[in-house]
């Protein structure tokens, strides 16, 4: 359970710091990259074992997370757009939405139960979100495009993670895992530098620099928690990601009033309440 109230948590904060790039004019694709090259450093640090490129490439999910490292930036540095051009409230919901998808392909691929009050949890969840945070006044139809990809790239990160969890990694390599992809993706951005570099078109900002390292160290242990949250072997993946989603936006919710004094809606309190209710069917419905 602590590996689940640790991913949340860091996984909140992951959106605080978005909302703070824009307040400072951080620049994202800056800062996305700094951030991926922190989190690698972090990842081989806390691993802690001599590690040689040979013996990093025999690891059989080796490749896997080359290619999932690719998707991790680029759905990163969507949302930080959809931040910015929607707001943090949209983010939050393209992105908790998307528990949909590891919901279906765990019940179908992985055959996890789907009871009737599951079901009415999952449906009350989603409601949840929905009241939580859509405001209809900043979903803009020429930026929805933004919405829909996060939407789309978290759920098949969700579902890569655990896909990888289950069949390949090792619960003692989840430190160096997790390290391969965030290197990945800081090598995918750092051809970005350098193609830059050579159009004459990079600016080197110090603070998305202070930013990037910031955002790194949280987003490592959100991933790292996460793994090891997905691995608990007596909660099935599809009440996982209800719970850690649900979790999470109650979370971005209540840093969003604490930080940003933000106002919460009648509509906003009673997407809270049922989203505890939701939560609270979802835990129950392994019991019952």
């Amino acid at each position: 359970m602590i590996y689940i109230l640790l991913s949340i948590v860091f996984s909140s904060v992951l959106f605080v710091i978005f909302k703070l790039f824009g307040k400072f004019k951080v620049n994202s694709l800056q800062a996305i990259i700094f951030n991926y090259i922190t989190a690698c450093i972090v990842g081989f640090s806390v691993y802690g074992k001599p590690l040689s490129i040979m013996k990093l490439a025999s690891f059989n999910w080796f490749y896997y997370s080359l290619g999932l490292g690719l998707v991790f930036i680029s759905v990163f540095y969507v949302m930080a757009i959809t931040t910015q051009k929607n707001g943090l409230s949209v983010v939050a919901v393209a992105s908790k939405m998307s528990v949909v998808i590891p919901i279906m392909v765990g019940v179908f691929l992985y055959n996890e139960s789907i009871g009737r009050l599951k079901v009415a949890g999952i449906l009350i969840a989603l409601i949840s979100i929905y009241l939580v945070t859509v405001n209809p006044n900043k979903i803009k139809g020429s930026t929805l495009l933004f919405p829909i990809l996060v939407f789309v790239g978290s759920g098949f990160i969700d579902v890569s993670l655990k896909f990888l969890q289950t069949n390949f990694v090792k619960q003692s390599d989840v430190s160096v895992f997790s390290a391969t992809l965030f290197g990945a993706a800081g090598l995918a951005g750092i051809l970005i530098f350098l193609l830059q570099i050579f159009q004459g078109s990079f600016k080197f900002q110090f603070k998305s620099l202070i930013g990037g390292i910031i955002l790194g160290v949280a987003n490592y242990f959100s991933i790292y928690f996460l793994i090891r949250a997905i691995g608990y072997k007596g909660l099935e993946s599809s009440t996982f990601f209800i719970i850690n989603n649900v979790g999470i936006l109650f979370v971005t919710a209540l840093l969003g009033v604490i930080l940003f004094r933000e106002k919460l809606s009648q509509q906003n309190r009673l997407g809270i309440l049922l989203a505890v209710i939701g939560i609270v069917l979802v835990s129950l419905s392994g019991k019952y």
